[in-house]
């Protein structure tokens, strides 16, 4: 048996499903009252959108529905005329305007019909566009910590791509509801006034009906919020068995046949819940259809017994029982439509938790401006720690730079030097403490404001798929500078990336497209470097800018930054101490603590931590590892 290589025990359940799953265990009555909030989510979102169509949509639907009511009392009217005493020419002569009554309501009804199909066609889309466009704004708003949370990720997922997909048909069901709705209380209340005992079997069939959907809706949500975590794992395997990011290990380590097992496995599981949930449904189906059909069979049973008894004439009964049919095409239309509305209120509710959390984590706004280029960056006993964490990234850090210092950040792994910087930047808001750019508290100030006053060098940069020029000058698009463009270009290295690629500047850096170009490692991190040193900010976070370079590459890199620093304030976070040698001050981060921090001469003279750090990495250079006689 295959190993398990990502175990679901790791997948916590998400938060909204937790939630979810407490609204599933109440009762049906409660669950079935809560639909009508997910109505007016789309009713209101409808209106937002065009107040006009949506207007004229309901009142489209409600004539369609009197209509219907209007064409079966008419009925009566021609049956009576025909059926009474017998036809006759006299009788046929005398019902043809009821008749032409009749063909003039089904005329009008087909008209309306394709009036409904108009409207619905212009406003649905548009209702499609104004919901994903809520999506959209609420999560490139979010603060970056928030994408740092799985559950908001995964609620950002259920919510945009379910949601808004769910809010769409949820239009369109409302609208046959609508109809549907006015069809089968025209035909209950025209078998009512024909005879009061057809209404009740009419509707026994209808509550049937309606408890049995209902039941299965909530039997389906039951089962997705059961496999919620196993159908994120299985994402998970598709991601790094099918995705190319992942493709040459998932060659050299020869994970193919493993990982299609993993796939199997969890696949295997999850139909085999879909299949009992199926049973399970499908005789909540068979009670409800029993029911229904119990529910039919009085009804006719009742209008057999009045003809037979003399209690209700043949053409009266002629309407009833196309009043009956209709009663009952209207019912299945409405129990389809409820039901499919019942069961899109859960997505429809994870989308006004998205709005509702998404508004929450939005990175804040305030008339509190930062300084654009502070003198001084001050952090006071600063705490962080990542959501859904409970050991603190960094532990009551207080640390002081200069306009114009370079500060280097150093430590192992996990030390939290890239934290650090970003909590700097005011990328990330402290969870206690303070940091203030000249007496300026950055969690108080505009952060749209703090963020223009900073550059980011990532260690992974963003592979934007533009163009490999506008891949540099997004870096600041209110900028329109040539010369600045071809000094970041020189700087970082990158022309040499866009003298090897077919269009130079204007290659598009996106496999997706035709023509597109993809780059290597190092390629990405000299045009993200270039787009850092473009930006030309006040402060630059440079994270690992190197990572991916050979000497020759990193040599030109760090004497380019080292000219673009002269001006600005520096964080330099790197594992490659030789290249920090001249830096302003060296800071030495353990456990999320600061533990030393100097020059390079300081700390070496101090033989702490750092120095142990730097003999170590020099060692290997100077052979003395090789050098060491092996241990027994």
């Amino acid at each position: 048996m295959s190993p398990v290589l990502i175990g679901v025990e790791n997948i916590a359940t998400p938060k909204w499903a937790r939630m979810g799953r407490r609204a599933a265990s109440v009762s049906l009555g409660k669950a079935l009252r809560s639909l009508p909030a997910a109505v007016r989510v789309v009713l209101r979102l409808a209106w937002r959108t065009s107040p006009r169509l949506t207007l004229l949509a309901g009142v489209v639907h409600v004539l369609s529905g009197c209509v219907t009511a209007f064409g079966l009392l008419a009925t009566a009217d021609v049956f009576s005329a025909l059926l009474r005493d017998g036809p006759t020419p006299e009788r046929v002569a005398a019902s043809l305007p009821a008749l032409a009554v009749v063909v003039g309501s089904y005329v009008a009804r087909a008209l309306l019909d394709t009036a409904v199909a108009a409207v619905e066609s212009s406003l649905r889309p548009r209702v499609t566009r104004a919901a994903n466009d809520e999506v959209t704004a609420v999560l490139v708003r979010a603060e970056l910590l928030a994408f740092e949370d799985a559950d908001f990720r995964e609620l950002a997922r259920q919510g945009g791509r379910h949601g808004v997909r769910s809010l769409e048909n949820s239009l369109r069901y409302l609208a046959d509801l609508t109809s549907s709705c006015i069809t089968m209380v025209a035909a209950v209340i025209t078998v009512g006034l024909l005879n009061p005992w057809l209404a009740p079997a009419l509707l026994l069939a209808a509550a049937a009906n309606a408890w049995a959907s209902a039941r299965v809706s909530k039997l389906r949500y039951e089962h997705f919020l059961d496999s919620v975590t196993r159908n994120i794992r299985k994402s998970v395997v598709e991601e790094v068995a099918t995705h190319r990011e992942f493709a040459l290990e998932r060659h050299a380590l020869t994970l193919q046949e493993q990982l299609l097992a993993e796939h199997r496995r969890i696949a295997d599981s999850l139909v085999d819940d879909e299949i009992r949930v199926a049973h399970r449904t499908n005789l909540v189906r068979l009670a409800g259809r029993a029911l229904a059909g119990l529910g039919t069979g009085i009804a006719y049973g009742v209008l057999v017994f009045l003809l037979h008894t003399g209690g209700m004439e043949l053409a009266l009964a002629g309407t009833a029982l196309l009043a009956m049919r209709t009663g009952f095409s209207s019912l299945s239309t409405t129990t389809r439509a409820v039901n499919s509305l019942y069961e899109d209120s859960f997505y429809i509710d994870f989308y006004r938790k998205l709005l509702a959390e998404g508004a929450e984590r939005a990175q804040t706004s305030s008339d509190v401006l930062p300084p654009p280029d502070p003198e001084l960056i001050t952090l006071t006993d600063v705490t962080f720690t990542y959501p859904g964490k409970e050991t603190p990234a960094l532990d009551r850090v207080s640390l002081t730079v200069r306009r114009g210092e370079v500060i280097a950040l150093v430590g192992e792994n996990g030390s939290g030097k890239t934290t650090l910087g970003k909590v700097l930047t005011g990328l990330y808001p402290a969870s206690g403490g303070t940091v203030r750019w000249d007496g300026v508290d950055i969690a108080e100030a505009d952060q749209t404001s703090v963020h223009s006053a900073i550059a980011v060098i990532a260690q992974d940069p963003a592979q934007w798929p533009m163009t490999a020029r506008r891949n540099v000058t997004v870096g600041r698009l209110d900028r329109e500078d040539e010369q600045a463009w071809r000094d970041a270009v020189t700087k970082s290295g990158a022309d040499e990336v866009l003298d090897s690629l077919p269009a130079g500047a204007d290659t598009v850096l996106s496999r997706r497209f035709n023509d597109g170009q993809d780059l290597s490692g190092g390629q990405w991190q000299r045009m993200g470097i270039a787009r850092g040193m473009y930006r030309d900010a006040a402060v630059l976070i440079a994270d690992e800018p190197t990572a991916s370079l050979d000497a020759k590459a990193e040599a030109r890199v760090f004497e380019g930054l080292r000219q673009a620093t002269a001006r600005r304030t520096t964080i330099l976070v790197t594992h490659r101490l030789a290249n920090i040698r001249n830096a302003d001050r060296i800071v030495l981060l353990d456990k999320g603590r600061i533990v030393e921090q100097g020059t390079h001469e300081e700390l070496m003279a101090l033989r702490g931590h750092y120095f142990e750090l730097f003999e170590l990495q020099a060692s290997a250079y100077r052979g003395d590892l090789l050098a060491q006689p092996a241990q027994p």
